[in-house]
């Protein structure tokens, strides 16, 4: 049988779900393509787009192959492509290949860069407030976050460090959403012992500890 979680009506302490929204999932990864793509809408292009990243994977990591070599290569056999089925079209009374002209608007470029500067001053900010203090809670989150991730980046590549990043996104979000009562449940109730165990550390350790007056920033 498979396992039942409880739902509101049954007895016992309420539960609450840890991700009440008003948003969908589709909604909250930006909407358009990019979400479709990570919630497998279209499975074909999901999976090509999943096989095109373990191809560049297997590439760098595997086979070692270093960037500036493999564009050169990809380059030189687009332009043997080119150079053949401009020479052959006449021969087969056929018109020379057309490269469409990609345009790329300067709007677009000053939209991508104000959106980038917008969110390296926010990042910028939220971890200097976090540093200062101010809410001791977020800074150990931080700090231990930062600490698995220096382990995981020690022991693997940066090429597989971004690989592995890369499956998370592609994966986790369309098993969220097939399974989702079954996570909020489990997430609610880890929270929970990851709350009542913060509260004992704060009470017997972190209450104890003398802090300095935080300086506030003026505008």
């Amino acid at each position: 049988m498979p396992p039942r979680f409880p739902s509101n009506s049954d007895h016992g302490p309420h539960v609450a779900r840890p991700y009440h929204r008003h948003k969908s999932i589709h909604r909250l990864l930006g909407g358009g393509k990019a979400a479709d793509v990570l919630l497998w809408k279209n499975r074909n292009v999901s999976a090509g787009v999943l096989a095109g990243a373990t191809l560049i994977w297997f590439l760098f990591e595997v086979v070692e192959y270093n960037m500036v070599p493999l564009l050169c290569q990809i380059a030189i056999f687009a332009m043997l492509v080119i150079f053949i089925a401009s020479n052959a079209a006449p021969l087969f009374d056929r018109a020379p290949p057309r490269i469409p002209q990609v345009v790329i608007s300067e709007h677009a470029f000053r939209e991508m860069a104000l959106t980038i500067r917008y969110k390296l001053a926010n990042a910028v900010s939220l971890l200097y407030d976090i540093a200062c203090g101010k809410d001791l809670k977020k800074f150990l989150l931080v700090v231990g976050s930062l600490l698995v991730l220096s382990v995981i980046g020690g022991s693997c590549s940066f090429t597989s460090l971004l690989y592995l990043g890369f499956l998370c996104a592609h994966t986790l979000p369309v098993l969220y959403q097939r399974y989702e009562p079954e996570v909020d449940h489990l997430v609610a109730r880890g929270g929970e012992d990851i709350k009542k165990f913060y509260e004992k550390i704060d009470s017997n350790v972190l209450n104890k500890i003398p802090r300095g007056p935080v300086k506030t920033k003026f505008r």
